[in-house]
């Protein structure tokens, strides 16, 4: 016959591991938050590249600093608008392995918490019996 401290436990158990789980859904929801503002921002500078590649080597090209355009390099403007794809491109591959490291940790929390749900059933079952 299981005791009520038995099934108190696994209740408290069960309790921290759903807590555990809950908290690694919502750094996933997060992450793929970011994600997507990433990968908005690579688009974006994607074709401003194209945009880029298209002027000829004397056009003007200008920067916006606050509340000012200032005049810009082409060549400049292309390597720095290269290295913010290079730098979104890094961050992107970076969140992909957060992402799927939670979703590992996601799916052994769901695991455990199925188990103790099963041991809270059994024993739940052999209370009934007796």
């Amino acid at each position: 016959m299981a005791s009520p401290a038995a099934v108190r436990e696994l209740q408290r158990d069960l309790e921290n591991k759903a807590n555990d789980l809950s908290r690694i859904q919502k750094d996933i929801a997060k992450n793929h938050q970011v994600r997507k503002k990433y990968t908005i921002q690579l688009g974006e500078n994607e074709l401003v590249l194209k945009e880029l590649e298209l002027l000829k080597e004397e056009a003007n090209v200008y920067k916006l600093i606050g509340p000012v355009l200032v005049k810009q390099d082409l060549a400049e403007a292309n390597a720095n608008v290269r290295k913010r794809i290079e730098y979104i491109s890094a961050e992107l591959k970076r969140l992909d392995a957060t992402v799927q490291d939670l979703e590992e940790k996601q799916n052994s929390k769901r695991e455990a918490v199925l188990k103790v749900q099963q041991r809270m059933q059994a024993l739940q079952a052999g209370k009934a019996k007796a």
